[in-house]
């Protein structure tokens, strides 16, 4: 293998794991103001929950328990571990 296609496919590993990293921290920064009550009237929390809304869509309300915090930390958090399990994974397959 030649070292440019290496590099590439390294450069390419660390977009992956960045981005997979990036899609996590804005899931996990909507839990983290969710359980701590933050202004949902400003505009800055209020972009992260759409936007957590939108990466978390397949697995919020997945679990039904009575507490709305559990039901937000285990849904959004199940997305936030997906993310990072399947965007370090991928990018250690680049790698190689």
């Amino acid at each position: 293998m030649s070292p440019r296609t290496r590099t590439g496919g390294s450069t390419a590993a660390r977009i992956i794991a960045a981005v997979a990293d990036i899609l996590a921290f804005i899931i996990i920064l909507w839990i983290l103001m969710y359980l701590l009550d933050a202004n949902r009237s400003n505009d800055f929390v209020q972009w992260v929950h759409d936007a957590a809304t939108w990466l978390a869509g397949w697995s919020y309300d997945l679990f039904t328990f009575d507490a709305a915090w559990a039901r937000v930390v285990a849904g959004y958090g199940l997305a936030a571990l997906v993310y990072l399990f399947i965007g370090h994974a991928v990018a250690g397959r680049i790698r190689r």
